[in-house]
């Protein structure tokens, strides 16, 4: 019998994470029976009884799982540590708030039964906010035309992984991972499906997505996919530094041949030093976000550092002569 992993990561989901358990179970057993399955819940230490609420699930059912993390660990790196824990031949990850429709779960499935190792879900229309739908359609356009990887448009990773997929991202050794873009580089590889879906709204609780995780999340799509920011500066820092040239030869020329009536002031030099002050702030501030995302994969933290699991099997241990011999043969 095949196993399906369903990873479903959260933060702050009290209202959702039953209800949520509950309709993905549902889909399961009624239009899927033919399949096991595991749930796989990460918690990035949430703070309003979402912990509770998974602990109680994890003694009533076996089939559901939970990771719960010492800490909060971002929006990327929770979940694809989690589909690195899963077990299952394919595994599925959606969001808790049920923005990823739970009824697409058998859709998924029947295009991986079909040969399609990667399933992934696209949003065509939301029922969010209308501009902040048209601002991430522009951040996608923008990121895959300057990229070199074709970074998918309105993709979040939402959808089905084989097994296959899942055991590449366990030797990748990533410590930011950027599901949406790994996917982008290597899912032709993979024979990847789109299937299209209208993205519903939050059923309940409030969004934790605010400026800085936006900006987070473009930050680290555009320096880990992207070579333009270096490039841009180098270009506009050449042009500035001619103009800035040509200005200064021009007014130095003017100057001799007009000594005897030259009065410009300093106007132009100050708005070269402001010109070119202010280009040189932007591409410090550019390259500074290249450096953290350099700094942080030289640094190379763990993706989570778990305080406890739910409901995993237990790794078995070794026997002391097994290890002792281990140990003889280093």
């Amino acid at each position: 019998m095949k196993k399906i992993s369903i990873v479903i990561p959260c933060f702050n989901e009290v209202e959702n994470v039953e209800l949520m358990s509950f309709a993905v179970k549902n889909v399961l057993d009624e239009a899927l029976p033919q399949y096991d399955y595991e749930i796989i819940f990460i918690d990035n230490c949430s703070t309003d009884g979402t912990r509770e609420k998974l602990e109680g699930l994890c003694s009533r059912d076996k089939k559901v799982k939970a990771i719960l993390n010492v800490t909060n660990f971002g929006q990327f790196n929770s979940p694809f540590y989690a589909m690195c824990q899963s077990t299952g031949d394919c595994t599925i990850c959606m969001c808790c708030d049920f923005q990823d429709p739970v009824e697409l779960i058998p859709t998924f499935v029947r295009e991986w039964e079909k040969g399609h190792k990667i399933v992934s879900g696209i949003k065509t229309s939301s029922r969010e906010n209308r501009f902040i739908y048209f601002l991430r359609s522009v951040y996608y356009k923008m990121i895959k035309n300057m990229s070199s990887a074709q970074l998918i448009e309105h993709f979040t990773g939402f959808g089905l992984y084989d097994k296959t997929f899942i055991e590449l991202l366990r030797q990748l050794d990533d410590p930011i991972p950027f599901i949406r873009g790994i996917v982008a580089e290597y899912g032709q590889g993979f024979n990847r499906i789109e299937v299209e879906y209208e993205q519903p709204k939050r059923r309940a609780g409030k969004t934790h997505n605010n400026f800085y995780s936006l900006y987070d999340a473009a930050m680290l799509s555009f320096t880990s996919y992207t070579k333009v920011g270096l490039r841009l500066a180098t270009f506009l820092g050449f042009i500035a530094s001619a103009l800035s040239l040509l200005v200064a030869l021009y007014y130095l020329i003017y100057k001799i041949t007009h000594w005897y009536s030259f009065q410009a002031g300093n106007a132009p030099m100050v708005i070269g030093i402001f010109l070119l002050g202010s280009v040189q702030l932007f591409f410090i501030g550019l390259l500074g976000e290249y450096i953290l995302n350099i700094n942080t994969r030289v640094i190379h933290r763990p993706l989570v550092v778990e305080e406890k699991r739910l409901n995993f099997e237990e790794k078995p241990q070794e026997e002391p002569d097994d290890a002792a011999d281990k140990g003889a043969k280093k």
